[in-house]
C-alpha cells in the first residue's frame, strides 16, 4: 500500500512539475510535420514523337535534293 501511495504521489508531482514548466503553465502545442507528397512523373510519348519527326523531316529535306 505504501508503494501504490508513493507511486501516486510521484506521478502527481511529475505532471504538475511538467505543466508548471511550460510558459503560462499550460502545455505547449505539438510540432506536426507536413506529410511528403510525392507526384509520380507520367512518360510523355512527346519525348519520342518529336525526334521521330525531326528525323523523317531531316530524311524528307535530303530526299528532295
Amino acid at each position: 500500500m505504501k508503494k501504490l501511495a508513493l507511486a501516486l504521489a510521484l506521478s502527481g508531482a511529475a505532471s504538475t512539475a511538467a505543466i508548471a514548466g511550460a510558459p503560462g503553465g499550460k502545455m505547449a502545442d505539438p510540432v506536426i510535420e507536413p506529410p511528403v507528397i510525392v507526384e509520380e512523373t507520367r512518360k510523355s510519348t512527346a519525348a519520342i514523337v518529336i525526334p521521330i519527326l525531326l528525323l523523317v523531316a531531316a530524311a524528307a529535306a535530303i530526299a528532295a535534293n
